[in-house]
């Protein structure tokens, strides 16, 4: 199967993450799927005249392309041109290439969130007028309309994060050339299932101070993140704490928030990335599969109910109140220790 990857608007922290891959490692994972990386900006050795005559070569339809993937945000300005970001040598911008180069494509996969809904690229006054391939923000349709469908018969396969997580790409691309990525095997933002039916929540860290809604108040708080320094874990999509990153990274794991990478429009909250939104002392964003009374009834619960241990430690920056041996004290089991 044979892959083509473009670099648009963005930072290529993504493909930074894609050479993360481990177990085996990347190139290896590619080459046992049967995938030909036919060019990649930064990872292939063809430049210049080479680069440029590989990609005439694919446009002419003299080399087959199966899956076009696309990292970055595509920018339009100005005035819809696409000239604020030209590849280079070409003379035509790379709206132009990637609109060209899709049509050729069996299947078209944005990488990262900034080609799939504009990211962070897209923010604030947005003067490069960048989008991504078929979202805009949260709406349907940026280069390509809502309609778009590959030769493949599937609209662009969004694997969203910032960065996207190495597994979720070389999986996407490993079903594609395995003939088994379907319609129905992606959300309603065309985001893989096999990422997206899990929450960031599912596998963290924090899960028992979150049980006992014991927070932090602060970011070196070991405690759960939700009620104070807006953590949405139990909102956003990914199973980032299932399979994290080089085997134990992930946000929660490193103590920030999780701020919903994979959804679009997470580059502007409206308030800080490490801030709460509350009505009247009560968090506004609460999991979305549960009735907010009951969580509230639970919350209220739960806070009662709250080990000391927990209590302590969850406003430490570290274990302050290990946990108590059984049939022993906590202060026992450190004395006995001691001795």
């Amino acid at each position: 199967m044979n892959v083509l990857w473009l670099q648009s608007s963005g930072c290529g922290g993504c493909t930074m993450s894609l050479l993360c891959a481990e177990g085996p490692i990347l190139f290896d994972r590619l080459a046992d799927a049967g995938i030909n990386l036919l060019w990649h900006p930064s990872l292939s050795l063809e430049t210049g005249a080479e680069a440029r005559a590989l990609l005439a070569r694919v446009e002419a339809g003299e080399i087959a392309l199966d899956v076009l993937c696309v990292e970055g945000a595509i920018a339009r300005g100005p005035r819809g041109t696409g000239r604020f970001q030209m590849l280079g040598g070409t003379g035509r911008s790379m709206l132009d290439w990637v609109r060209s180069l899709a049509a050729k494509a069996r299947h078209v996969v944005a990488v990262g969130t900034c080609a799939a809904f504009g990211g962070v690229t897209s923010a604030g006054e947005n003067p490069s007028d960048a989008c991504g391939l078929q979202y805009e923000g949260a709406h349907s349709g940026g280069i390509f309309p809502a309609s778009f469908r590959a030769a493949g018969g599937l609209p662009v396969i969004n694997v969203a994060g910032c960065p996207t997580h190495p597994d979720w790409v070389s999986e996407t691309l490993m079903l594609l050339a395995e003939d088994r990525l379907g319609a129905q095997d992606l959300d309603a933002l065309a985001r893989p299932l096999f990422y997206t039916r899990h929450l960031v929540h599912h596998g963290c860290p924090k899960n028992e101070f979150y049980e006992y809604k014991a927070s932090a108040v602060k970011l070196s708080d070991i405690g759960c993140m939700m009620e104070n320094l807006g953590c949405i874990g139990t909102q956003a999509m990914g199973d980032c704490n299932i399979r994290p990153w080089n085997g134990s990274g992930s946000c929660t794991r490193g103590n920030y928030p999780c701020i919903n990478c994979t959804a679009p429009e997470f580059e502007e909250p409206r308030h800080s990335f490490t801030e709460t939104p509350k009505i009247a002392g009560i968090p506004v964003g609460l999991p979305t599969d549960m009735p907010k009374a009951w969580f509230m009834a639970l919350a209220s619960l739960s806070k009662a109910a709250t080990p000391e241990r927990l209590a302590r430690n969850a406003v430490a920056d570290r274990v302050d109140v290990p946990p108590s041996l059984r049939g022993k004290t906590a202060g026992a089991a450190q004395t006995k220790g001691r001795k």
